[in-house]
């Protein structure tokens, strides 16, 4: 999953970028990033698509 390198590209910290999920209505907080960005963590549908409209890419190209 490459939400860890677009995030690092904006210099963005998980705290961050969390933050700017909440904006956007996802209810997602830091330690939910880390597991994503780990693969700990399972991203769901939802998710996909707040982090994929925020960075501008498709759900696909996260998931490469």
């Amino acid at each position: 999953m490459r939400i860890a390198a677009l995030r690092k590209a904006r210099g963005l910290s998980q705290r961050a970028l969390a933050d700017a999920m909440q904006l956007a209505g996802l209810d997602i907080d830091k330690n939910a990033v880390q597991r994503i960005e780990s693969g700990r963590r399972f991203v769901t549908d939802i998710e996909l698509y707040h982090f994929a409209a925020y960075f501008g890419v498709s759900a696909d190209a996260l998931l490469q």
